[in-house]
Formats: structure tokens, sequence, C-alpha cells
């Protein structure tokens, strides 16, 4: 009896290949239709500029220098090879632009791993906090706390300036409202201001980040908080958990998935901040704010020098890879729900 299965399995066997590969036909050309659009739209916007980037990163490149016929690379804009790498991590102190370089891959260090646990911090329990809340209420807190998200960096930039500003400055006001006295604070400018050794102009701007920022993170909590099983919430009440056992033992752990992702896209959203550091300081004072995405910026438009722009930019993508495999190794949940 077994054999005659065995047979009949196997003389079936070829009928489904060719049903499956007469079927597979229509579906593999509609594959290639719908896909078509998308792969030459990431080839061209994505895959091309990272190769053009490459490529310029080994030369001394300047759009004002004349150069071959081939994307303007050789000629006056010669082939360095490495050269512009090297420079970077040349830590004899005698190149002003190596200096400023590693100067904006720390301020960017400090930004990055500041503005990560905070945000988690604040979003997490504040998604908690909302899905608690009254239902009615729930919708008018996520429009509240979601709205900043919405609004342009350069207008949050402009706000927070009026906020932290020396002399009309609402934080000044506040402060003397309290002390009875005019306060005149450079949040933005003064180079001596330092909070546990960090600079008190890199925390005025990440605390404009977080503001413009959580709410992002925000709505992914609310919604991972939403689609946890309430079976399991209901079974820790009755073994008599209380709140916060419940958010330890059952909440936070169903939620690493969604922690993990949230860290991923804020530490890679916090590498790319420009245009708040461009509006609030320019990088100043003495650089405490400059990061590495402002550096790349003015090195390859305000100085034009692309060249080493590109070597800049190649690094921040290393050193944002090698974090994101970081953060999903130590993050990585082995199982889920």
């Amino acid at each position: 009896m077994a054999i005659d299965t065995a047979e009949s399995d196997r003389t079936t066997e070829p009928k489904r290949a060719r049903s499956s590969r007469s079927l597979d036909a229509p579906q593999r050309h509609f594959r290639w239709i719908v896909l078509t659009p998308t792969l030459g739209y990431l080839a061209f916007f994505t895959l091309l500029p990272l190769v053009w980037v490459v490529a310029l990163s080994l030369f001394n490149y300047s759009p004002r220098r004349d150069g071959s016929s081939v994307g303007g690379l050789g000629g006056e804009n010669p082939f360095v090879g490495l050269q512009n790498f090297q420079q970077l991590f040349d830590f004899s102190g005698q190149s002003q632009l190596s200096q400023t370089f590693q100067t904006s891959v720390v301020v960017t260090l400090v930004f990055a791993f500041i503005v990560l646990p905070l945000n988690l911090l604040i979003t997490l329990p504040l998604a908690v906090m909302i899905e608690a809340a009254a239902r009615r209420l729930r919708p008018f807190l996520r429009t509240i706390f979601f709205m900043p998200v919405l609004t342009s960096a350069v207008a949050v930039a402009v706000i927070w300036q009026y906020v932290l500003h020396p002399q009309y400055g609402l934080a000044n006001s506040i402060i003397g409202k309290f002390t009875g006295e005019t306060t005149i604070i450079s949040w933005l400018n003064d180079p001596s201001m330092t909070v546990l050794g960090v600079p008190v102009a890199l925390i005025a701007v990440t605390m404009a980040y977080l503001w413009m920022d959580i709410g992002y993170n925000l709505v992914i909590f609310i919604a991972a908080l939403q689609g946890l099983p309430k079976s399991l919430t209901e079974a820790s009440l009755l073994d008599g958990a209380n709140a916060w056992q419940r958010f330890r033992f059952v909440t936070l752990p169903l939620l690493k998935p969604t922690i993990l992702l949230t860290a991923v896209l804020t530490m890679i959203s916090s590498f790319q901040a420009f245009d708040l550091f461009q509006v609030m300081t320019l990088g100043g004072p003495d650089n405490q704010t400059r990061v590495l995405s402002l550096d790349i910026y003015e090195n390859a438009f305000r100085f034009q020098s692309m060249g080493w722009a590109a070597a800049e930019s190649l690094v921040l993508l290393a050193i944002v890879l090698l974090i994101t495999l970081a953060q999903s190794r130590l993050l990585r949940s082995k199982w889920t729900y």
C-alpha cells in the first residue's frame, strides 16, 4: 500500500510542476511589470548616487575646476585613491579639515546617544498612558503629540530660537519670573556653558529635536499596544499582577520588536539631523553643535570640496550601518506573538 502511494506521488509531481510553471508564467510577467518601475527608481535614485559618491571619494574633486569629459573627474580633479579617507582619520592635529571632521563625529555620536534613550523613555510610557486614558480623549492626545512631526523643521528651529533668545526669549522670562531679576542667558551662543560635559547649545537643540520627533515613535508604540493580545493581559490580571508588573513582564517583552524598530529609526533619523542645527546654531559655538551632516553640507556646497564631502558621507553611512547591526543584535527577539 505504501509502495502504491509513493508511486502515485511520483506520478503527480511532474503534473504539479508543469501546472505550476504554466500558472507562474503570467505571474512572472506581472511581477516584472510591477517591479520594473520600483527597481528603476531605486537604481536611479539610490544605487547610482551611491556609486557616484564612492567615485567622488577617490578624487580631489571640486566643481570649480575643469576635469575630463567623464563626469568632470580627472584633469584638474585628480585621482587620489584612499587619500581622503587617510586624512579623515589623521589624528596628528596638522589638518584643520581632519580636526573638524573628528569633532563633528563626536558631536553626532553624543547627540544620537542622548536622543535615543530620551526618545524611548518619553514615548513608550506616554503611549501607555494615552492608551489608558478615556476613549474619547485618545484621538485628541494623539493629534496633539503628532502635530510637531508635521511641522517644518525650519519653523520648529525658529520657534525654539525665540524661546531661547537671550534677551526676550520665553525661557529667560520664566527664569526671571522666579528669580525676580532680569536674566540673560545665551543658551545657543555661550561655549562655556556645559552640563555634565555636554554643551548647553547641544542640549538645547536636542530638546527642540525631541519636541519635534517624539510624535512619530509615539504613534508606532500606540499601534503596537493596540495590537497586543488581550488574553495575556487578562491572564496576568487573574494572577493578581498590578499595573507595573503587567507592563514589566507582559507588555514590555511583547513590545521588544517594536522597540527595535523605533530604536533603529530614531538612530538613523538623529544621524541625519541637519535643519535644526543649520538654523539654530550653524554648528556653533566653537563647533560644539557641528554634526556630521552639517559638516558634509558645508564642505560640499560652501567650500565646493565634493571629494572630501563624499568620503565623509561614506564614513557616516558606515557608522549608521554598524550601529544598526549592533542594535539588531542586542534587541533581537527570538520569539514573537
